[in-house]
């Protein structure tokens, strides 16, 4: 190593996100298959992939995590109350995925993601989106080179889906790009209250 060179850190690819308790995982993950499950131009996420992304940060430094951690979970939030309201193809025309829209009660998610997005920015670990956040759990994500399949978006909610439920906590999580999809692993996590 020339004396001009320096170590770089590792970089991690990670984003932040609230868990879905296993009482609404369970019958979402029954009810998308009966909904998606059949459709072959569909990819269905893993049930561990299912949750709701507040902030996408991209390639980080692993030297970074700490801090960004200690920046996201450092102060108490919550509690939170979202509620599903159907499926949604993104964008509408030719979707590249299925998602879960959550009602955001209070609109309580969606401050406190403004605020995790003012902070991560002034740290300078974070550009903000121009789009708006939208409260919402991606099902399923449409096949490289395949045509947007036409869905039938008929069937109803199960009653456990149109229940408001709080999430179980808020997680730091590395995405791992693979061939069959990216993979989660949780590197720091903070338990949320209940309502």
């Amino acid at each position: 190593m020339t004396p001009g060179e320096r170590l770089k850190s590792p970089r991690l690819r990670l984003f932040v996100a609230l868990d879905l308790p296993p009482g609404v995982v369970d019958p979402l993950v029954e009810w998308r298959a009966q909904l998606l499950g059949e459709v072959p131009a569909l990819r269905l996420l893993a049930r561990e992939s299912l949750h709701v992304t507040l902030i996408f940060l991209g390639y980080q430094a692993q030297r970074d995590v700490d801090r960004i951690a200690e920046i996201c979970f450092s102060e108490r939030a919550g509690p939170f109350e979202l509620r599903a309201t159907g499926v949604v193809p993104v964008p509408p025309r030719r979707p590249r995925l299925y998602a879960l829209s959550l009602e955001d009660a209070g609109g309580a998610v969606g401050a406190w993601q403004q605020e995790l997005s003012r902070s991560l920015e002034h740290a300078g670990l974070y550009e903000p989106e121009k789009r708006p956040f939208w409260s919402h759990v991606t099902l399923a994500r449409v096949k490289r080179d395949k045509p947007a399949p036409s869905i039938d978006m008929t069937p109803a909610l199960p009653e456990e889906l149109r229940r408001p439920f709080a999430p179980e906590r808020a997680t730091l999580y590395r995405s791992t790009l693979t061939p069959r999809g990216a993979v989660y692993d949780s590197l720091r996590s903070v338990d949320l209250p209940e309502r």
